[in-house]
């Protein structure tokens, strides 16, 4: 317990004046987690890291995690990061020959949907920030997100009974989810109260709804892999912690439906 708070302490010192600053700097804090995520899923996978495809899945991501404007003036105007995203699938998909398939399809399946789902969720990290909107809207969706998480554990070590989904997450209760998202409902609505947002209250709460949900979504998503590759932690960059995919799984999916809902 106490290395975890140590490291809490630690790391929202250094996380909280960056999300305040937000511009560049937040943009290479994103870039920087979306490396350390996929470091992590190849060191699940007990892949090598010096290896081409390696390379070529951190170029992938990061082009998903830089901000829109950076192809500006580099690339043709119709040119997006989906289509840089494009050119290094298909350079993957070369690879698997170069290497007569020791580098094989699903391996190159695999780095491409860690290219998405890391890249376009650290993407939205930045994105969200320094949007309209901006600390706001972010603070919003972080209130979401962690008041579901922390009242899904503590009411689900109280009263929780029926399990959720045992083959993946075994600790999780159908009490404690409906717990995380009546209290996700209540404290976002109180937030909003103050720091009113771009819809009405009751759009947003529903889109809280929503977003309660899919967070716990992309909190069993990572307990699936991790079950997958019979790893405890996705890493150990955060002692007490686990890995950045740790920490961020309800964040990946859940900043990328702010975009999709039209707040961003």
């Amino acid at each position: 317990m106490k290395q975890r708070v140590i490291t809490a302490v630690i790391a929202l010192a250094i996380f909280i004046p960056i999300l305040l600053a937000g511009g560049v700097w937040l943009e290479i804090a994103a870039a920087a987690l979306a490396v350390v995520g996929v470091f992590e899923v190849y060191i699940m996978r007990k892949r090598i890291i010096v290896s081409m495809d390696f390379l070529v899945t951190i170029l992938g991501t990061l082009a998903l995690v830089v901000p829109d404007g950076f192809y500006r003036g580099w690339f043709p105007k119709s040119f997006t990061r989906l289509d840089l995203f494009y050119v290094f699938s298909i350079i993957l998909l070369i690879i698997t020959v170069l290497t007569k398939n020791k580098f094989n399809f699903e391996d190159a399946g695999v780095s491409v949907v860690s290219m998405l789902y890391i890249g376009t969720g650290f993407h939205y990290l930045a994105a969200v920030r320094n949007s309209a909107p901006g600390l706001g809207l972010l603070m919003y969706a972080l209130i979401v997100v962690w008041s579901t998480d922390i009242f899904a554990y503590t009411f689900g070590r109280k009263i929780g009974k029926h399990k959720l989904w045992p083959a993946i997450s075994p600790n999780k209760t159908w009490e404690g989810t409906v717990a995380g998202i009546i209290m996700a409902l209540i404290i976002s609505g109180v937030y909003m109260y103050f720091v009113p947002q771009e819809y009405s209250m009751t759009t947003m709460l529903m889109i809280a709804f929503v977003l309660s949900i899919m967070g716990q979504m992309g909190d069993l998503i990572e307990s699936a892999y991790k079950r997958f590759y019979k790893v405890k932690d996705s890493g150990n960059i955060l002692p007490g912690h686990g890995g950045i995919l740790d920490r961020f799984d309800s964040m990946l999916i859940v900043l990328p439906l702010l975009h999709i809902f039209g707040l961003v």
